[in-house]
């Protein structure tokens, strides 16, 4: 009997014995300095400047800012490859995140200081992509591919959870203790904190040893090449781009259809979305090592869209409100685990940080495409029809990327015969 299975490129080999982390739960708190720094920026920083009475534009662009450095990562993550150990630049990076935090929670509020501050999130943001980067070569190099897509849950976990952790308790601190530094002071201790987790994590190996370093960098490009033109590698990336649990739905925007609230949108969006969305990574990472991630991520596609339909015909009622947004922040959680799983099968061991952050960067492509998608559909036909997108745009999309890969199909030798 003959068969084929798609399997990454044929350097991704199972990690050595003695480099195996055993318990894939060390990635929540590895990944969390990640998810905090842009928490602490997008929503404790955020409702702070907001109070002091700058405007939403001045607020958004310290934002997008931050957002810019994570689109741009790409250019540094080949000397995260090439240069040093990656748990130093893990300790680098979770220091600069908790240093810069505490930085912004020490400086005023106000119009005056939003150059300095500006630069001090921008500085987080960066710090953050050595902490992610760092994690995704343990990741890339130390788990065995039986519990990817448990350890994938996890860093994803870490990641949301993290956000909810500086943007929930960063704020939380911030309004109810007379010291504006404590809040910063209390996320850069958990930030530090969790560069002590690598204790835990066996050491990664150096993946290119050449002359010179121009040499190791040509290495890094022969690597990512290997795996785009791989058949796991270049439909993974064809998955980065399609439309599927983005999370793009914009649910502020709409809570008042559901008669909610200003402090329910606050909580269901932020602390209590973040818990649901990391309970979901950890749910879908579970189930990614059951099945194949690239299935997996479709399923949690459609799934996130099918709750938006029952919410457009549910009634309009913040219970209602509440229970959809969970929902879907839970499945949304489920695809952001398929999505690691489905990069770690693609990218095998080597030069992890620079493959992890390309597919990362083409990641970000269908969100921004699925939030305008949302809206001009919402300013057109209204609320349902928005909802109904949700699940009409990712379902087209997987329909074609099946018919892409049945037609790309590996083809049996002639004669071949099945007994």
């Amino acid at each position: 009997m003959t068969a084929h299975i798609d399997t990454p490129s044929s350097f991704a080999g199972a990690p050595p014995t003695q480099a195996v982390v055993r318990h894939t739960a060390i990635f929540l708190p590895l990944f969390a300095p990640f998810g905090i720094s842009s928490g602490y920026v997008s929503v404790t920083l955020a409702f702070l400047l907001g109070r002091a009475g700058l405007s939403a534009l001045e607020i958004t662009t310290i934002i997008a800012a931050t957002i810019w450095v994570q689109t741009w990562k790409i250019l540094w993550a080949p000397i995260v490859d090439t240069v040093g150990n990656p748990k130093l630049w893990y300790g680098l990076g979770a220091v600069g995140v908790g240093g810069t935090i505490l930085a912004m929670s020490v400086l005023p509020a106000t119009a005056q200081q939003v150059p300095l501050i500006t630069v001090l999130a921008v500085i987080s943001s960066a710090a953050s992509t050595l902490v992610s980067m760092s994690s995704e070569i343990f990741l890339a190099q130390c788990v065995p591919a039986p519990t990817q897509g448990r350890a994938s849950g996890w860093s994803q976990a870490g990641n949301l959870g993290g956000a909810g952790l500086g943007g929930g308790l960063g704020l939380l601190l911030a309004e109810h203790v007379s010291q504006a530094w404590v809040s910063g002071g209390v996320l850069a201790i958990i930030c530090v904190a969790c560069w002590g987790c690598l204790y835990f994590v066996p050491a990664a190996m150096r993946t290119h040893s050449a002359p010179s370093y121009f040499d190791e960098l040509k290495g890094v490009a022969t690597d990512v090449w290997e795996v785009a033109r791989s058949r796991v590698g270049y439909l993974a990336l064809i998955l980065m781009v399609l439309p599927i649990a983005s999370g793009a739905a914009p649910w502020s925007a709409i809570a008042g259809e559901w008669n909610a609230g200003a402090d329910l949108v606050a909580w269901v969006n932020g602390v209590a979305g973040g818990l649901a969305a990391a309970a979901g990574a950890m749910v879908g990472g579970y189930l990614c090592d059951r099945m194949s991630p690239g299935r997996a991520y479709c399923v949690f596609g459609m799934g996130a869209g099918a709750v938006a339909v029952v919410m457009a015909w549910s009634a309009r009622t913040p219970t209602s409100f509440v229970v959809f947004t969970m929902a879907y922040s839970a499945v949304v959680g489920c695809g952001y685990a398929a999505y690691s799983a489905i990069v770690l099968q693609a990218i095998g061991q080597r030069s992890a940080a620079t493959n992890f952050n390309l597919m990362s960067a083409l990641a970000n492509v269908p969100i921004a495409v699925m939030t305008s998608f949302d809206g001009w559909v919402h300013d057109r036909f209204g609320t349902n029809a928005m909802l109904y997108g949700e699940l009409a745009l990712p379902a087209a999309t997987i329909a074609a990327f099946v018919v892409f890969t049945w037609l790309t199909r590996p083809r049996e030798p002639a004669g071949t015969v099945r007994t």
